[in-house]
């Protein structure tokens, strides 16, 4: 496993306006530890993640399972040695008034949510569009393993990933960085 993938923090920023979205992941320190850069207007999301902005190496990839889905699946792929890490699939109905989302591992199987930490709070975001920033949870069994909050800023997209509550690392941290993309990727095409 890549060493981007060994942080219990990051932070993703979303570039706010440029014609791709652009994702920097930086570590605890502030150092960038992974670069994407998504094409717009395509109509299968096929998602790239890299070492730095150099695109040298590849380390990761999320790729949609179909062109249009409302309950869309996306695959995470460790890039590094082409191991299907598992999938994200959004909860179609459910996620128009809350976002929730299942985590699956590579044999298909649910082990977990990624889900918006409260039902109210959720439509007076719908409202008020980005005026309450997002906090989702994701949890594995009955344990929350992971808070993936978005910082108020209106100028571009902040997440906090933070993994440190996982101490039993249940939750490969390749899924939960791919979940942090998906969200800021859906995020970006709902603002």
């Amino acid at each position: 496993m890549h060493s981007a993938f060994t942080h219990n923090q990051y932070l993703l920023k979303r570039q706010a306006i440029a014609l791709q979205g652009k994702f920097r992941f930086y570590d605890p320190h502030g150092n960038l530890v992974m670069f994407s850069e998504q094409k717009m207007f395509k109509l299968r999301e096929d998602i790239r993640v890299y070492s730095d902005e150099s695109k040298s190496q590849e380390v990761l990839s999320i790729k949609a399972r179909q062109i249009i889905d409302f309950s869309a699946a996306y695959d995470v792929i460790d890039a590094t040695n082409n191991e299907h890490v598992g999938t994200l699939r959004r909860k179609g109905l459910k996620s128009m008034l809350r976002d929730e989302w299942e985590i699956l591992n590579p044999a298909g199987q649910v082990i977990g949510s990624l889900f918006e930490d409260s039902m109210g709070l959720a439509l007076v975001r719908r409202i008020l569009v980005s005026l309450i920033p997002q906090n989702y949870d994701i949890s594995i069994g009955q344990s929350i393993v992971a808070d993936l909050k978005q910082r108020f800023n209106i100028f571009r997209y902040e997440l906090d990933l933070d993994f440190s509550m996982d101490t039993a690392n249940q939750l490969d941290r390749r899924l939960g960085i791919g979940a942090g993309i998906l969200l800021a990727a859906v995020e970006g095409k709902q603002s």
